[in-house]
């Protein structure tokens, strides 16, 4: 902008601020509005009700301030922890994931060691052990900001409280005057409101916070259970192939085999126990054949 087009602009401003001040001058005099209460008579309006409302403000600004350390992604899913653990699981180092695990507690750290827990039984039994343990790590998050929606609760309902009482003592002082004032009431019923107005004012952004977390939470959570089933993907795999190939392996060692023997290797397999029932049969049926003339 050139220089020519400043001087402009702050001639203009300063004719539109000559004739504001020239207009207010002549104005007529307005009377003052009506005096507004300052803080500290706000809180002391408010009694005792309204300085349990201001108690439960604090509460709720430290609630707040808490669960926006917390409920971080960083602080459910610590970065690195899923590659290590994904790699010990590649090596199948049980323990050191395990180990892991402790040494970062967080959302993920738990679930992954609930699922470490059952590799021994298989992938199913360390899903369904994943989903658990999701499942109740959420609750627990659920429950932990829960005293946000108590308090937006409680709130209003204390300032409701507050204001009914304020307003049977102003009523109470009103029917003991001979002739009384509408004026004479006024101060009494607007004091009892200023509780209502202090619960309104925990309670809003109470609940907005809670709303807030709630979904942070839905977001988080999912993010970690879908973390910690993408740790376990090759374990997954390798667990879904390895009975097929043990089978096969098992299937083509066993032929050929006595019933007794394969038994006494392979107790309490299905496929063992089938393979030895036909070979068995297949026995009595070449005896029978060799018996017969």
């Amino acid at each position: 902008m050139s220089w020519r087009r400043i001087g402009i602009v702050i001639a203009l401003a300063l004719m539109f601020c000559g004739s504001t001040l020239w207009a207010a001058d002549r104005a007529p005099e307005i009377p003052a509005g009506p005096k507004m209460m300052s803080l500290g008579e706000l809180f002391e309006a408010g009694g005792t009700i309204g300085y349990i409302i201001t108690g439960l403000s604090f509460v709720m600004v430290a609630l707040i301030v808490e669960h926006l350390i917390s409920l971080r992604y960083n602080a459910l899913v610590p970065p690195g922890l899923a590659d290590s653990i994904h790699h010990h699981l590649a090596l199948r180092h049980f323990e050191e994931a395990r180990q892991q695990c402790q040494f970062h507690p967080s959302f993920l750290a738990y679930v992954l060691a609930a699922g470490l827990r059952e590799t021994d039984l298989g992938y199913s039994a360390v899903e369904k052990s994943l989903e658990d343990a999701a499942v109740e790590q959420s609750a627990r998050l659920y429950r932990k900001i829960e005293y946000l929606s108590v308090i937006g609760t409680i709130a209003p309902m204390l300032g409701l409280l507050g204001t009914v009482w304020g307003m049977i003592l102003a009523f109470m002082e009103f029917e003991q005057k001979a002739n009384p004032q509408v004026s004479e009431l006024a101060p009494g019923i607007y004091k009892a409101l200023v509780t209502t107005l202090q619960g309104l004012c925990v309670a809003i952004p109470a609940l907005a916070a809670f709303a807030h977390f709630r979904n942070r939470i839905d977001q988080l959570v999912a993010d970690g259970s879908l973390t910690a089933e993408a740790v376990f993907a090759d374990y997954k795999r390798f667990a879904l192939t390895e009975p097929r190939t043990e089978r096969t392996k098992a299937a083509a060692s066993l032929r050929g085999k006595p019933a007794t023997e394969m038994q006494l290797e392979n107790p309490g397999t299905a496929a063992v126990a089938s393979q030895a029932r036909v070979v068995a049969k297949s026995e009595r049926s070449t005896t029978d054949r060799g018996g017969t003339p």
